[in-house]
């Protein structure tokens, strides 16, 4: 045997150590299937294969003769839907405070909320939040309130990355006595941060509407989703 055919039959032999060890335990390298996934799993099972037969019964090995397999992966995983895993996030315990429209740093926007419409106060009630937490239209009720839900429509400068939750009081003496309180709510509906961002778009002037813009942002980017995405929908 001439040294050309010894350092062939040397690379074929590297080849099958290779392939051997790259294999999994009790799982084949190749499917035998050609085109055809597996759901159960990555790799097909329970098949011969020509590389392991050579392997284990000194069957001559024709790298030539091997039909074209494939190599079964996973199948890749969707974006994940942000609303999926704020469905499991309904209830929790926040701060609250207060606030009023004659507030020397509300009185510019008299009884207007950030939407533009008036401040509710009656069954359904304004809240304000920061809108990379509680994005806007975000719905909830808090416990022993019976009757009473809060509806997301506003946001404040001090109320950015605190968690807390400010509720609209028609006066200063209702303000004050609600004073801070630490409460249990439930989410009847999360808002949209694609609504949120629209919102906010041009008032980037603004540092706190900034600091929303890329809390949201960055909310998006941690979750996979595009942010050409047609519609957002709140998660934590």
């Amino acid at each position: 045997m001439n040294n050309s055919r010894l350092i062939t039959c040397g690379l074929y032999g590297a080849l099958l150590v290779t392939l051997s060890a790259c294999a999994l335990p009790g799982q084949p390298l190749f499917s035998a299937k050609k085109g055809v996934p597996k759901k159960s799993g990555p790799l097909e099972t329970g098949v011969k294969y020509e590389v392991r037969k050579a392997l284990t019964t000194n069957v001559p090995f024709h790298p030539s003769a091997i039909k074209r397999y494939t190599f079964m992966l996973d199948e890749p995983r969707p974006p994940l839907v942000l609303a999926s895993s704020m469905s499991r996030i309904s209830q929790m315990r926040v701060r609250t405070t207060a606030y009023t429209h004659s507030e020397s740093d509300h009185i510019a926007y008299g009884v207007k909320s950030a939407l533009g419409t008036n401040l509710r106060f009656g069954a359904v009630r304004s809240a304000a939040a920061d809108w990379s937490r509680y994005p806007v239209g975000t719905v909830f009720r808090i416990s022993g309130q019976p009757g009473i839900v809060y509806v997301v429509d506003d946001y404040g400068s001090a109320l950015v990355g605190t968690g807390t939750i400010d509720l609209y009081k028609p006066s200063r003496s209702m303000m004050d006595n609600w004073g801070v309180r630490h409460v249990d709510i439930e989410v009847i509906q999360w808002g949209s941060f694609e609504r949120s961002m629209e919102l906010m778009r041009d008032r980037t002037r603004w540092r706190h509407v900034r600091a929303m813009m890329d809390g949201i942002e960055a909310r998006l980017r941690t979750a996979g989703v595009p942010m050409s995405k047609a519609h957002y929908t709140a998660a934590l």
